[in-house]
């Protein structure tokens, strides 16, 4: 049997782990649904490659339905098109294209972790600043200083 200190600690490290490891299985579960409403379209794509560009089609553009997404809800769906308006067009759809890479299992892999990462920025709401005075050392060193800097342009005139 373990003593209640061991047992409170070993309690509370699980506990920690525990929720560690439900979000994580939930930010994955999130993902894998949010995957299935991704449609992508593969095209040829330009730049140098020699034959191969003219053979195989490597671009892939991926195209997400923002208004339409059943995973996300009305304040996330709004957030979205306010800050990635640049990248959304009139009816709602998130379009974003990697031609970079050769193979096209690399160009939609790429794809899929440029669309989490503008997804994760753009639902991350900042903290709001505290504002705070200033300390009064800070403030005493700051009129030192000040009286420092003024004696020097002084002693420059006589």
């Amino acid at each position: 049997m373990l003593s209640n200190k061991y047992y409170f600690i070993w309690y509370r490290y699980s506990v920690r782990y525990i929720f560690l490891l439900y979000s994580i299985v939930y930010e994955m579960i999130d993902k894998v649904q949010i995957l299935k409403e991704l449609t992508y379209k593969m095209s040829r794509s330009s730049g140098k490659g020699g034959q191969n560009v003219n053979k195989v089609s490597t671009k892939v553009e991926l195209r997400f339905d923002v208004k339409q997404s059943l995973f996300l809800s009305d304040d996330e769906k709004c957030r979205l098109i306010e800050k990635l308006r640049n990248r959304i067009s009139n009816k709602g759809i998130l379009v974003i294209s990697c031609d970079t890479e050769r193979t096209q299992l690399r160009n939609k892999t790429k794809v899929i972790e440029l669309f989490f990462g503008l997804i994760e920025k753009a639902l991350y709401i900042q903290k709001k600043r505290k504002k705070t005075t200033p300390t009064k050392s800070s403030v005493e060193k700051r009129i030192k200083d000040k009286k420092i800097k003024s004696e020097k342009k002084q002693q420059r005139r006589i």
